[in-house]
Parts: C-alpha cells; structure tokens; sequence
C-alpha cells in the first residue's frame, strides 16, 4: 500500500487571473489524480475562496513580497506541521526564493514556476535555482533565458500554460458587445489583453493606428487591462487624435463574452513569457498578431492562427494588421486553426499531467490511492 502524494502550493498573487488562475486549474485537476494539495496564500486572496471545497486545505497568512524575510519562518513553520511530500511554489514576488530557503530549511523538497522571461544575472541564477530541485518553465522559450544563464538543463522543464477552452470557445453575443462599448455596428474591434505597463508594447499599436484608422474608419480598439501607464497611454491617444477609436476598458472579468466578439487579438509585446491571454484569444477562435518575443510564438503560429513581427516593429506591425482587415476570410480561418492548437497542445490536462510529471520524477517513489 502506498500513500498518496501530498504537495503543498504557495501562490502569492491577490486576484484571479494570469498565474493564480493557472494554480487555480491545477489545483482543480491534481485530486483527480489521487493527490492531496494543502494552499498557502494571502489573507483575503481571490483563490482562497475559489479553493474553498476544492482541496483540502487552504492557509492563508501574511505575504508581503521579497523583503517580508519573516515569511520565511511562517512557511517554514507551515511545512513542518503539514509534511508534505514536496513544495510547489508558484509564485515570484516574494515567495520564490524566500519560500525556497523554507523548504530548505523544512528539509522539504521544493518545485518552482517561472512564469515570466525577464533576464536575471547569471551569477545569481546559479544560485538561486539551487534552492529547487526542479524549475517549472510556462513556455520553451523562458526555459531557454534560464538555460543561458547557466541553469543545469536536466533541472528546468517546460510544461505549457493552459486555458479552459470550452469558457471561450462560444457564439458571439453581438448586440451586447456593441451596446457594452457604444460601438456601431459596422466596427472591426481589435483587443489588446494586457497590463497597461510598458513591456507589453501598446504604445506600438497606437502608432500604428492613424493609417489603418484613415483606410478603415469604422476600426475600433479596446486596451482591456489597468496599470500604470493609463494616463501616459491616453495622452498619447488624445495627440494622435484617436479618443473615438480606442477605448481603455480597464480590468474586465468577462473576457469569455468579450473574446468571441473581437476581430483580431493585438499583443505587441517586447516580451512575454508565455501569454495567457493569447490563449484565451485562441480558445475562442479569434487570429492573434504577436511578437517573436518569449514565449508567443509557442501559441502564434506564422501564417497559421497568426501572424508574427518583431517587437517594437510599427510598420510591421501597421501591415499585419492592414492584412488582416483586408482578408476576414483568412482572419476566420485563422481563428479556427487557433481552437485546434488549444485543444491539441493547451489543455488543461495536459498542464495537469505535466506538472505531475515533475512531482513524481522529484519524489522517486510512484504515489497512489490506498487501497
């Protein structure tokens, strides 16, 4: 007879999307595979309740990002009195390598994911990823930036982001999307699904608009995201005399409505890691145009469910954008081929299984249900 596996999840973001939405489909998948997951989160956190009913346990406690050093003690202190087989941290801020040192200290086992591409000193990757027994990369292409910075190969696996296509995958509600915008019925609507911060490249769109806006004056944008760069953003629309084209949505919860509804998926990112949003898009048949930047290309596939240019690129970007508005037959094609790279490489089963993978190669012994 032998015990079921039991993994311990740290997760340290607040809201409900990006990462804390991919633990979110993880943690819903693994008790199906006969594993006991114990959550470690903030107080008042969106996954929190969402976990509620859905794992066994879910502790929430003080995290206050990469210099609240006492959390190190407080997870440790959590390890010690659940004893799981092995740490699962997900999380960056604050909670990869402080949650590493109280792993190492618990004498637990420790996984992490990296979700984002941005470059870190080789000397200091070195040692950090010391602290994990394996690193859990959302795409190839940030699993290549830690095997730059010298990351032995054998410790960092790639196991792909996934989306739940059936939440997308749905009929456009058409007059609900116009009224929900103020949009006339004659609108092509591209989306651009980010954080309003500066990696992210909208900036790059907006420059490009005002030819497109000339050639196709029913075209509409909406920056459906918040950030930062919100009032810098509408600054630069008010001087290109676009405030009666692109509209800035802020955070919306209803993308699965939104989605279907959208002519193109904008993302002119600089970089990314793997962009989850790009699946969604995918998931519900909408073409993507996106940058070779990180981890895009493992979703935008050129001349297939997308088009691809380089980053920071406006021509390019203005044409492939001209291109799509030009052929919506190849852009519908495009949308269908999308649903199908989702359901063949971006399930969530198949995250599930991946990540499972890793738990097992790291523990050594097969876990199962008792008999």
């Amino acid at each position: 007879m032998t015990a079921p596996l039991k993994v311990l999840h740290v997760e340290a973001g607040m809201h409900l999307y990006g990462g804390a939405l991919q633990v979110l489909y993880l943690l819903r998948g693994l008790p199906q595979e006969q594993v006991r997951n114990i959550l470690v989160c903030p107080r008042g956190s969106a996954i929190a309740s969402a976990c509620d009913g859905v794992i066994e346990r879910v502790i929430e406690m003080p995290m206050g990002g990469d210099l609240d050093l006492a959390f190190i003690a407080r997870l440790r202190a959590v390890i010690r009195e659940q004893r799981p087989d092995l740490v699962h941290l997900h999380s960056r801020r604050g909670a990869d390598t402080l949650g590493g040192i109280a792993a190492r200290l618990a004498g637990v086992p420790c996984i992490v994911s990296r979700r984002v591409d941005n470059p870190e000193p080789a000397w200091l990757a070195r040692i950090k990823y010391r602290l994990y027994e394996r690193v859990v990369t959302i795409s190839e292409g940030i699993r290549q930036v830690l095997l730059s910075e010298g990351v032995p190969a054998d410790k960092v696996v790639c196991v792909h982001s996934a989306v739940d296509r059936e939440k997308y995958h749905r009929d456009c509600e058409r007059e609900w999307f116009l009224r929900e915008f103020g949009l006339s019925t004659e609108a092509y609507v591209l989306g651009v699904i980010a954080q309003l911060i500066p990696r992210k490249g909208h900036r790059y769109l907006l420059q490009a608009l005002p030819p497109l806006v000339e050639e196709y004056p029913d075209l509409c944008v909406l920056f459906l995201g918040k950030g930062p760069l919100e009032q810098e953003l509408k600054q630069q629309i008010t001087a290109l005399q676009l405030d009666d084209v692109v509209q800035l949505t802020g955070f919306r919860a209803d993308l699965e409505r939104i989605l279907p509804c959208l002519y193109t998926v904008v993302h002119p990112a600089e970089m990314e890691g793997l962009g989850v949003s790009l699946l969604q898009a995918a998931a519900a048949g909408v073409p993507i145009i996106g940058t070779r930047a990180g981890g895009i290309p493992e979703i935008v596939r050129q001349g297939e469910n997308g088009l691809l240019i380089s980053p920071q690129d406006v021509a390019a970007l203005q044409d492939a954008v001209g291109q799509l508005l030009a052929d919506p037959e190849r852009a519908r094609q495009m949308g269908q081929a999308g649903t199908q790279i989702v359901a063949q490489e971006f399930s969530i089963a198949a995250m599930v299984q991946g990540n499972l993978r890793v738990y097992r190669k790291v523990v050594g012994a097969p876990h199962a249900p008792p008999q």
